[in-house]
């Protein structure tokens, strides 16, 4: 009977672990498919969330995404009154706009993709301002590691269209 009992209860400990290993199908509220978000990040210890965004008031906050300790993920979105310079954010120094060899793709908005990150913009009335600017960092991939550009730009192809969904532009 213990034996039973032991072998039960390891295999719940392996079935939640697991479970707080599989990627949601939302990332800081905005719906996405596991599978794009598994080609940029996989969760080694659990998946946590920290968000500071607020779509209601449309101020700049970030939406971290944390395996164990480490950030793997990090967005920034931001409300402006006038569009900005992507290429000025992408090649800053500052921790919350940088991103490493930009190049500018063609879609329906402006985005740059580099090759641990992305940032897009588009138009986008609230009382917040009139243009959304979305960062995406990932922490854990080297800069200059071009290897993962391909899955960056898929990613925000679907991630961005459906966060500016999301809020509310007039």
């Amino acid at each position: 009977m213990p034996v039973i009992l032991l072998s039960l209860v390891l295999t719940l400990v392996s079935c939640a672990r697991s479970a707080n290993n599989e990627i949601p199908k939302a990332i800081c509220g905005t719906p996405i498919e596991p599978a794009l978000t598994r080609l940029l990040v996989t969760p080694t210890e659990g998946w946590r969330e920290y968000s500071r965004v607020d779509r209601a008031k449309d101020i700049t906050a970030p939406c971290l995404i944390f395996s164990g300790n480490d950030v793997i993920l990090r967005l920034l979105f931001s409300w402006r009154t006038v569009a900005t310079d992507l290429m000025y954010l992408a090649k800053g120094t500052g921790a919350a706009s940088g991103i490493t060899e930009p190049r500018s793709v063609s879609s329906s908005h402006k985005t740059l993709i580099g090759t641990d990150g992305a940032i897009s913009q588009a138009p986008c009335k609230t009382k917040g301002g009139d243009y959304f600017t979305l960062t995406l960092q990932l922490p854990k991939i080297k800069p200059g590691d071009g290897a993962h550009r391909g899955d960056i730009e898929r990613f925000m192809r679907v991630y961005f269209p459906a966060t500016v969904r999301t809020l509310g532009c007039r």
